[in-house]
């Protein structure tokens, strides 16, 4: 009988691909994580595929990330048209309490998210890797995020475009709100403060977001 040295034991185990495992699951989110900023967007600007098309990118990140045994909803608010009714972003997500990649928690329900009591700031509003998302102060500027809302979550009730033609918008024209994860600009306006609602794009494809500080990147919850 063969006698199983230490290193033929960690030869066998690096062949079966053990230690990458180990490493990955060591490298995984949080358990508890329930939010994030995606890492990317779809690639064709706020064209997200609509809601269902937003929440399915979602859903791929946190199951790449190991979070795919939850329910993931994209952080977006719709307005009226075509008959179809507005959708409400704080509607989509659940009642919390939310936590980012490395568990700590972000807001404990509904009206702490939507409240200055939260937790969101750039070193929380991580992506699905735990990564921090570039803000103001870093090149390229990143801190615009998807949201179509207004400062509680809510659709805006007017003519003008707030969601790029409700998430299907690849174009210069047309706009949507943003806001910003880092919470910068308090000196220039005092919406800049609100990590869903500060500004409108200044068009809807890639290029034109970038040019305000973004990258079509938006939020994700978990609701289940």
């Amino acid at each position: 009988m063969h006698k199983l040295t230490p290193t033929i034991i960690i030869a066998a185990l690096a062949a079966t691909g053990y230690f990458g495992a180990a490493n990955a699951q060591q490298k995984g989110a949080d358990k508890k994580m329930s939010f994030f900023v995606t890492s990317a967007g779809p690639g064709k600007g706020a064209d997200l595929g609509g809601l269902a098309g937003a929440d399915a990118h979602c859903q791929s990140l946190a199951k790449a990330a190991g979070a795919g045994g939850k329910q993931w909803h994209a952080y977006l608010s719709t307005v009226e048209t075509g008959g179809k009714k507005a959708v409400d972003a704080r509607d989509r997500i659940g009642r919390g309490p939310w936590h980012n990649a490395k568990g700590e928690m972000i807001a404990k329900d509904l009206d702490d998210l939507h409240s200055d009591q939260n937790k969101l700031t750039q070193k929380t509003a991580l992506n699905e890797k735990g990564e921090i998302v570039n803000g103001r102060a870093e090149k390229p500027n990143m801190h615009d995020i998807l949201t179509g809302s207004d400062s509680q979550g809510r659709s805006f009730q007017m003519i003008a475009d707030t969601t790029c033609g409700n998430w299907t918008k690849n174009t210069a024209d047309g706009s949507a709100n943003l806001g910003h994860h880092d919470r910068s600009g308090l000196s220039e306006h005092l919406a800049a403060k609100s990590w869903n609602h500060s500004h409108g794009s200044r068009g809807c494809n890639a290029e034109t977001l970038r040019s305000s500080g973004g990258n079509g990147l938006f939020y994700c919850f978990a609701t289940k």
